[in-house]
């Protein structure tokens, strides 16, 4: 099955619904093309970011090469991020094609397609997740 994709790269031909068998064929599918996309998205943005920094247009003014330095180091640190957020994509990717993709990492449950909907990189239940919140919460504070 092949899906159509918006200008924002979501899906429009299925959305998950209630009721129907959790992690189904058709809801891997789903999953593993949003992960696609939005692995797509950052590769392009990262693209267009090295782009720009590679634009060796020298400021004249002392305060706009100060400006733009401080912004390639936002960007920087932005990008750094997405890259770490890569690996996790390329995880959850390989968790829908070895089969372990939506069960919790914990308990082995279901983590929930609302829970995958918002962040489709989940490997907690929202239980486990609230559990090592806490947990780190309680080392922090000793």
């Amino acid at each position: 099955m092949s899906y159509k994709t918006t200008s924002t790269n979501e899906q429009t031909d299925y959305t998950p619904q209630a009721g129907e068998e959790f992690m189904s064929p058709q809801q891997l599918e789903y999953f593993k093309a949003k992960l696609i996309n939005w692995r797509n998205q950052i590769l392009q943005d990262c693209s267009e970011t090295m782009t720009d920094m590679l634009d060796n247009r020298v400021e004249p003014d002392l305060i706009d090469a100060a400006s733009k330095e401080a912004d390639y180091k936002l960007t920087l640190r932005a990008r750094n991020r997405e890259f770490k957020l890569l690996k996790k994509i390329n995880e959850a990717i390989g968790r829908i094609d070895n089969g372990t993709y939506g069960y919790c990492e914990e308990t082995g449950e279901p983590i929930g397609v609302k829970r995958l909907e918002a962040r489709p990189i989940a490997t907690l239940s929202i239980e486990a997740q609230e559990r090592h919140e806490r947990e780190e919460r309680t080392h922090r504070d000793n």
